[in-house]
Order: structure tokens, then C-alpha cells, then sequence
């Protein structure tokens, strides 16, 4: 994807910024909480190798170095690094206004001049930070060793009154972003697979996003992912990262080579890909249509034909559609004239990080940029569900948004949630 020079200068220059702000800030709180030479040395030394690491392992994969785990943890390290040096900031930037507003209550006699507020308080704020930083690093070790393979199934039965009768408790499997490139554990990949079969849906659908950069990824996997079928079959489409985009090749015809390589080792293992068209699914004189699109993106690849995927079908027929970006159904499909009762998507990852507390909470940073990022939505009496994706991408661990199987199940009925 080309790059806008000027963007990419405005951008390092505003992140080397950030750092210094960043690096400074944390190194009063250090010198602050102790004097000693040493604690001063290993910080220094730690902060230098993740850094150095960090952008050496950058620089080799912008240069088209294949994905490797070093460059996965040497971003989990620094990432983990700048969220600790942050909740420092934050924790300080507290205490001064605190200190602030106890100065200017001082000067207009709002607080007596008696009162003292120890020096001794600044350096007991700075070893709280410094103590709270002990926080990211766990719940970062917990997300990389733990928090990526916990794999979780989420249940949903999804009603709809025009649903064919023969369909009543249709089940789907539904999975999206498994970015085969960043797994290396073949037990646990291994698990995840036999975690969908022994839901035992009717047909197992994904959402694109297969690999990060390039076919080959596939292929160390190709045997397991094979494991995957369903009665009605394992349909899926095509992600952002399934172009072959994300990485320099020496000529257009390496790129055009490897994408279809992409698309073979999909026929191979079975899935059926869906590049804008649909099939159709019976039960007797009932029937109704998988829709699959290309990828769909309002800032990535833009391929996603709903009208012509729709030329297989009737407009009365109950439709569900799969398209990668929730993007598409936002802009497009929840108000498109062709009613898709369910559309299935993927994409977003909930960021792998965030907080979920069933009933109560429901956050992620993601939200800023997609208004559907995670679970089930329902507008204008259609559904869009939004899997969080099983694998990884960039940061290789997940904390408080797992990797999701979803299991939906359609029920014929009136639709409650629309009345």
C-alpha cells in the first residue's frame, strides 16, 4: 500500500516527541523515589535494549522480513514498556495538580499557610507509580502466554420472523482473523480447531484475514486447518491482509503468483471462497443464501461487490452475508434496498485489548474507530456480528478482548427487539 512520505515524517517526528516527553517524565519519578545509582543504571540499560530491539526487528520488517515471534515480543516489550512509563506520567501529572491547586488556594487564603505539604509526599507519589508499574507487565506476560490462546466460545440465538421454517435452529460456526503467521503453537492451534468441530454447526463460515503478508504462512498449518467441516460446509471470503498488500515483491507478477497461491491453498483445505458471488442452501423446498463479498474497507482494499454477489439470489430469499470490514455493513449493507438479515464480520480484533464485563462493561480504544467493533448489533431489523477474531496481528497477545469462536443460532419467531 503506498505511503505518504510527509504523513510518515509528521508521524515520527510526533512519536520521537512523545518519547523524549515520555522518557523524561519517568526519570524524575525514578530519581525522585531513589537515589540509588544502580536502579538508575538498569533503567537505563533496559530502556535503551527494548528500544534498540524495537526498531531494529521494525526496520527489518518494513524492509520485508517475514514475521517472525522476535518481532512480535520486541513489540509486546515496548509496548509494555511505554504503558508503564505512562501510568507514571499519569499517576505525577495527578499530584501536580494537586500541588497546584493547594498553591493557589494558599495565595487566596483558601487553605492556612500553616498547613505543610510535604515535600516527602512527591517522593511517595513517585514510588506509588513506579510500584504501579508492575501492573502492565503482568497483565502483558498474562496476554502473550496465556490471554492468546485462551480461546473462548460465545453463544448467540438470533431471531427473525421471515426465517424459513426448515431453518428454525440453523446453526452457524463463525470465525474471522486467524493471521496464521503469528501462531507458533501447534497443540494449542491444534485445540482451537477441535473447539469449533465440537460445536457441530451446520456450516462453519470465515471472515477473511488468513495470513498477515504472504501465502506461505498457510502452509505449516495447512494439515490442521484441513480438520475444519460442517454438514453444509466451510465457506469464507476474503480480509485486508488475503491481497498479498502487506509486503515488497520484486515484480507485480510475485504479488499476483503468491495471491493465487492464497487462493489455492483455501480449495485445498477445503474451504469454499466466496469472491463476490453466493450459494444457496436447502432443505427441502426451503432455502437460504450464503452471500460472501471481497473485502470491503473504507481505508484498505475495496473489492466487496454486494450487487453483483446478489445476481445468485432472490431479493425474498433469507440471506446472510459475509463481508471482512463492519465498516461495509456501517456504510453500506444495514440500509442497502436488498434486505441481508445477518451479516458476519471480522477485522477490528476489539484491539486485543480492552475490559468486557458481561452486563456491565463493554470498552476498547477501538471504538474510537469503528462504531461496531465486538459482538452482536441489530439496526433497521437486520444484525451484524462482529467476531473478535481467533488469532493475532502486531502485538502477539490479547488482554481482556479473547480470541472468539462464535456459535449463532437462528430461531424462527418474532423478533422482539424490534417491536
Amino acid at each position: 500500500m503506498p505511503i505518504d512520505k510527509q504523513q510518515m515524517a509528521i508521524f515520527l517526528l510526533l512519536f520521537v516527541l512523545s518519547i523524549i516527553t515520555v522518557e523524561f517524565y519517568a526519570y524524575q519519578a525514578l530519581k525522585t523515589a531513589t537515589k540509588k545509582d544502580w536502579s538508575r543504571r538498569l533503567y537505563w540499560a533496559i530502556t535503551i535494549l527494548v528500544y534498540a530491539i524495537f526498531l531494529a526487528q521494525l526496520v527489518l520488517f518494513i524492509l520485508g522480513a517475514k514475521y517472525r515471534g522476535m518481532i512480535g515480543m520486541s513489540f509486546a516489550a515496548f509496548i509494555t514498556l511505554s504503558i508503564a512509563k505512562w501510568l507514571i506520567i499519569l499517576v505525577l501529572f495527578a499530584e501536580d495538580i494537586v500541588r497546584f491547586t493547594v498553591a493557589i488556594g494558599r495565595k487566596f487564603g483558601w487553605f492556612s499557610r500553616s498547613e505543610q505539604y510535604l515535600p516527602s509526599r512527591k517522593k511517595f507519589i513517585s514510588q506509588i507509580a513506579l510500584g504501579l508499574t508492575g501492573l502492565p507487565f503482568a497483565s502483558v506476560l498474562y496476554g502473550v502466554f496465556k490471554g492468546r490462546y485462551d480461546f473462548r466460545v460465545i453463544t448467540h440465538t438470533l431471531t427473525f420472523d421471515d426465517l424459513p421454517q426448515a431453518f428454525d435452529g440453523f446453526q452457524i460456526t463463525h470465525i474471522s482473523d486467524l493471521h496464521m503467521g503469528t501462531f507458533e503453537n501447534k497443540e494449542k492451534v491444534n485445540y482451537a480447531i477441535d473447539l469449533i468441530q465440537k460445536q457441530q454447526s451446520d456450516v462453519v463460515l470465515f471472515t477473511g484475514d488468513l495470513v498477515n503478508n504472504e501465502s506461505t504462512e498457510v502452509v505449516p498449518w495447512q494439515d490442521i486447518l484441513s480438520k475444519l467441516s460442517a454438514p453444509d460446509g466451510v465457506f469464507s471470503v476474503l480480509g485486508n491482509h488475503d491481497y498479498s498488500d502487506y509486503k515488497r515483491w520484486e515484480t507485480p507478477e510475485d504479488k499476483q503468483a503468491d495471491f493465487e497461491n492464497l487462493l489455492r491453498l483455501q480449495n485445498a483445505m477445503g474451504f469454499r471462497l466466496l469472491r463476490n458471488e453466493s450459494v444457496l442452501i436447502d432443505r427441502g423446498a426451503e432455502r437460504i443464501a450464503i452471500v460472501g463479498v471481497e473485502n470491503w474497507g473504507d481505508r484498505f482494499v475495496k473489492k466487496g461487490d454486494l450487487d453483483l454477489a446478489n445476481k445468485q439470489v432472490a431479493v425474498n430469499d433469507f440471506k446472510i452475508l459475509m463481508s471482512h470490514d463492519p465498516s461495509h455493513w456501517e456504510q453500506i449493507v444495514k440500509d442497502h434496498p436488498v434486505k441481508h438479515h445477518l451479516t458476519l464480520s471480522g477485522h477490528t480484533h476489539g484491539m486485543q485489548f480492552g475490559i468486557e464485563i458481561p452486563g456491565w462493561i463493554k470498552w476498547s480504544p477501538i471504538q474510537a474507530r469503528y462504531k461496531y467493533w465486538a459482538g452482536v448489533y441489530s439496526e433497521n431489523n437486520r444484525y451484524i456480528n462482529v467476531n473478535r477474531g481467533l488469532g493475532c496481528l502486531g502485538f502477539p497477545g490479547r488482554i481482556g478482548i479473547w480470541p472468539e469462536i462464535t456459535v449463532i443460532r437462528l430461531k424462527k419467531g418474532v423478533n422482539v427487539s424490534q417491536l
